[in-house]
């Protein structure tokens, strides 16, 4: 069966747009352009969108979409199982937040009694949920769902003891920036060597996979979002431009 462009958008859930663009980046061509200039889309092309439409639910860039899609030993049937397999970890993952936001709220209405675990379970939910909604979108814009979930499923995997060095790295971070603002310390000197390392190290708590380029990218978006600033410059302002600065020359 062929589907013309508005067919196979109405069929995927996809704009018109979309299909025209990934057509001029090569990422999906019709199958056959007819004389009058109009795409026609068939079997082999309908399952390459649907190999792309779910590469692209769990965060994957065009770019490496096209490499894989376009290997000679791309395999649909191993790339299926593995999304299945992703799918199944989120759903996991949702089922989890769903029951722990349940009991909070049964705990709350004077239903039931939570345990410490419980209440620290739903503390780690809530921190998730706020983050979302602070900066959720913009992040999963940035670096894509599959990072993102990573990082809120090892948030929701810290134990308190993991919880409570996440948190005391962060607040030493913010004591050693102060510390080497308010001493005219250069970013490219020890100070911010030793800061750039801390930071990387509380990353690491909850990055899916660390990158020098991911890590400058970030600690630019501290000067660039003033929100960020804000909480950086809480106490002594520059701490934030003083971060970004050390990161851009000691991340590598």
């Amino acid at each position: 069966m062929e589907y013309s462009i508005g067919e196979l958008a109405k069929l995927a859930g996809i704009t018109t747009r979309t299909l025209r663009y990934y057509d001029r980046i090569g990422l999906l061509k019709p199958g056959a352009v007819r004389e009058t200039g109009y795409r026609r889309y068939g079997e082999r092309e309908v399952d390459l969108l649907q190999q792309i439409l779910f590469y692209r639910s769990l965060g994957v860039e065009l770019a490496e979409i096209a490499r894989m899609i376009n290997a000679d030993n791309f395999d649909r049937l191993h790339a299926l199982r593995g999304h299945l397999s992703a799918l199944h970890a989120r759903q996991a993952k949702t089922a989890r937040l769903i029951e722990t936001v349940k009991k909070t709220i049964a705990s709350i209405e004077g239903g039931t009694k939570m345990a410490d675990q419980e209440k620290f379970e739903a503390f780690k939910a809530r921190v998730v949920r706020e983050n979302e909604q602070a900066y959720g979108a913009e992040a999963r814009q940035k670096y894509g769902d599959a990072d993102m979930d990573a990082s809120n499923a090892k948030l929701l995997a810290m134990t308190e003891a993991d919880y409570e060095r996440f948190q005391t790295l962060g607040a030493e971070i913010l004591r050693r920036l102060e510390q080497a603002v308010q001493s005219h310390e250069p970013p490219e000197g020890d100070a911010g060597q030793r800061i750039t390392a801390l930071h990387k190290s509380w990353l690491g708590m909850t990055w899916r996979a660390y990158s020098a380029e991911a890590h400058r990218g970030l600690a630019e978006g501290y000067v660039a979002d003033e929100r960020f600033t804000a909480y950086y410059d809480q106490n002594v302002k520059g701490c934030a431009a003083f971060l970004r600065d050390a990161v851009a020359y000691w991340a590598k």
